[in-house]
């Protein structure tokens, strides 16, 4: 199926790896040309290369952290119209909320609910004016299922979401589309080292904890970073223009509910 957006331009924030990386691949296969934002220079160039290798699209690379001023500064520097944005950041650590101050909330909220507002700000109006965009928010599953380690997490991705829901219903007039894609387990890092926490406590090895969580997701099994780049471009497609508003979950059906 052709997505009929080859030769539009986006940025895809935290795209180094994980899922952020397998956003920036699906979109670049597409015929997209692709910014790509994260902390690390090293392995922000180490997967540029690899896209443009693959692919053979534009990839600019804006290092920096994208929860801070500088860091959007430089992503939008380097690619100032964007017809999609994918906002993405790494989640704040688990924990005890018992343990958490007003820092670590601002932290969370900056990561993972003010910066994705602060790029849509600076970006919507631009899509709005050339009658296309694409906006999608990497969330987590956790929207729907709050998991009580990640209050953080909770919190934060649940304020974007709320937020979103007003605005996407503003912006779809104009070809412009606001969507979440919420994350359940993914083969990544980031999943590694949420797990680390019940291993050690349960006693096992990580690999161990791995497995048996496999075991108990009804599809047997993690979701691959791949599966989820697909979706994400499904989402940015010419097609998709009238799906705004919408908090699509991909989790092997570990979400029990009907709706």
């Amino acid at each position: 199926m052709d997505l009929g957006i080859a030769g539009r331009r986006a940025i895809v924030c935290a795209a180094s790896k994980g899922l952020g990386r397998a956003c920036a691949f699906a979109l670049a296969r597409e015929g997209v040309h692709v910014t790509l934002t994260a902390r690390s220079a090293d392995a922000l160039e180490a997967t540029a290369e690899e896209i443009r290798k693959a692919t053979g699209v534009t990839v600019t690379v804006a290092p920096g952290d994208i929860a801070t001023e500088e860091g959007r500064a430089a992503a939008l520097a380097a690619c100032p119209e964007p017809d999609i944005l994918i906002n993405n950041a790494g989640g704040p650590p688990p924990g005890d909320f018992h343990d958490w101050d007003r820092d670590d909330w601002i932290r969370a909220l900056d990561a993972n609910m003010l910066t994705p507002i602060f790029l849509i700000k600076a970006t919507v109006d631009g899509m709005i004016s050339r009658r296309f965009g694409r906006i999608v928010n990497i969330t987590s599953g956790a929207v729907k299922a709050p998991i009580p380690i990640l209050g953080l997490s909770n919190g934060a991705r649940s304020g974007l979401t709320g937020f979103v829901a007003g605005l996407s219903r503003q912006t779809v007039k104009h070809n412009v589309t606001i969507n979440n894609l919420l994350p359940g387990p993914f083969e990544t890092d980031r999943l590694r080292k949420t797990m680390e926490g019940g291993a050690k406590a349960a006693g096992r090895s990580i690999d161990e904890e791995m497995d048996l969580r496999r075991k108990a997701n009804p599809s047997g099994r993690f979701g691959e970073p791949e599966e989820f780049g697909a979706a994400c471009a499904f989402l940015c497609a010419a097609q998709s223009g009238f799906m705004t508003g919408q908090n699509i979950l991909l989790d092997g059906g570990a979400f029990p509910g009907t709706m």
